[in-house]
This record gives structure tokens, sequence and C-alpha cells, in this order.
């Protein structure tokens, strides 16, 4: 599932002044809700969950692996910001990767922080070339390849998906 976690009302709002990206209980109470409500879906039910979060979002995935450690299994984090998660950064169980690009000095800086508090597996991830928001030619596939990575060593994907990724359709 791919979502936002602002509503496009809140979109314009964040547009103008920044404040609602950096919201990370909203952001989470969002999250930790999709994830409860596909835990009630009876199709959904035991399926394993990985959680993809990029800056800000990050952090509030990494919030909700640490509040629904038997439902998440493992954590992307591209570009994150888990500075802005610090109480969940020893709670979180989950296999964590950290995709930082190589020329966003700051977060790579706060990123190696974060890493060296958590308990759970994980990994930091350098693309070169890449800054924060992976607009360089070739960049963001490469976070996506690694994402992909991560989530097949992690997760038990279901059959359909396992037919999707041996087609090589992505």
């Amino acid at each position: 599932m791919l979502f936002d976690l602002l509503t496009p009302e809140e979109e314009k709002i964040d547009a103008a002044d920044e404040s609602l990206r950096f919201d990370i209980s909203l952001l989470t109470h969002r999250l930790t809700g999709a994830i409860d409500w596909l835990g009630e879906v009876s199709r959904h039910r035991g399926v394993e969950l990985g959680l993809f979060g990029a800056s800000t979002g990050a952090a509030a995935a990494l919030n909700a692996a640490a509040s629904r450690p038997d439902q998440v299994r493992a954590v992307v984090c591209r570009g994150g910001r888990p500075d802005l998660a610090p109480g969940a950064l020893h709670r979180v169980s989950s296999p964590t990767l950290m995709i930082v690009g190589g020329k966003d000095f700051p977060v790579l800086r706060i990123n190696r922080q974060a890493a060296a508090r958590m308990t759970a597996p994980h990994s930091l991830l350098v693309v070169p070339g890449a800054n924060h928001l992976f607009e360089e030619p070739g960049t963001l596939r490469q976070a996506a390849d690694l994402a992909t990575e991560w989530f097949q060593r992690y997760l038990n994907p279901s059959p359909l998906l396992q037919r999707t990724l041996r087609s090589g359709v992505r």
C-alpha cells in the first residue's frame, strides 16, 4: 500500500509553513491506524508488514514499528529523520535499513548516530552522489533496489508478490 500521511488540505497548509510534516505524533497515529486497519481486514490478517518511510515519514515508521512489533517485520528509511523518533530507536525490534544519500551530510550524521542507538538488526547504506531527495539520475532506483532486497530478505512475500518479483515486474 502506498498512501500519504497528510490529507490534501493538510498538504496545502504544510506547503505554506512545513509544520505538519514535522508533526510526528500525527504521522505515527495515522500509520499505526493503517496497520491496525490491515489487521482487521480478514484477507490481510497474518500478512507480514514492512514499512518504508522517507524523511519525516521514517520517524513515523520507526515509531509505528516500535509500537506494533508483532505486525511490523521490517523497516526501510530513505533519507530518514530518525532523530525525530528518539524514544523508538531502542524499542524497534524489526530489522531496519537506513538509506542515505552520499551528499546528504547532515542526514548521514543523524542516521549514524541513530544506528548507534539501535538494538535491532540494522544497516546503514549510502547511495553515492545522492542528495536528500535522491533526484540525481539513477539514485532513486538504487534506493528502491536496496529497499526491495531488504524486504525480500526479511519478509515472507505472498505467492502473488513472489511471481511478480520473479517476472521482473516492479
